[in-house]
């Protein structure tokens, strides 16, 4: 089976996380810079098999999209063009920078460590952001849909 992959997208870095093989379990990979995203993603995908890229859908508290939306939408579109014969899901990123914080909390991370520029927090939601995803799947398999 192939791996799922997840982007919680920044316009400075972006935080990724991938599934394992049996598509069970997410985990954060790594966080790189926004502007090498692209050349990361399809140097990845040549190493690994990867049967889809969720990517973060910033919404707000309304449901509506967020103002980093169109960025958003501008790089998916570069990258259906980059990598045209990979599956882009789009999946509800809300609350999940705060889930982050508290889960890096909760295992005991300090304020400096969260605080971290490295990005640990993007990649954390990212995490999320997949699992979320995962979740979701598994209900709707449940359910018949």
């Amino acid at each position: 089976m192939a791996r799922i992959l997840a982007i919680d997208y920044g316009t400075k870095r972006t935080g990724i996380a991938v599934t394992d093989p049996l598509q069970i379990i997410a985990s954060g990979l790594t966080c790189v810079e926004t502007s090498t995203l692209l050349s990361f993603l399809r140097d990845y995908v040549q190493k690994e098999s990867v049967e889809a890229i969720v990517v973060g859908l910033p919404k707000t508290v309304r449901g509506e999209f967020s103002e980093s939306y169109s960025k958003i939408e501008t790089f998916v579109e570069k990258l259906r063009k980059e990598l045209p014969d990979m599956k882009v899901i789009f999946h509800d990123e809300r609350f999940t920078t705060k889930m982050a914080m508290q889960s890096m909390i909760s295992a005991g991370a300090t304020k400096k460590q969260r605080n971290n520029k490295a990005g640990v927090v993007d990649m954390v939601s990212a995490a999320i952001i997949l699992q979320s995803y995962l979740d979701s799947r598994q209900i709707a398999a449940d359910r018949g849909l």
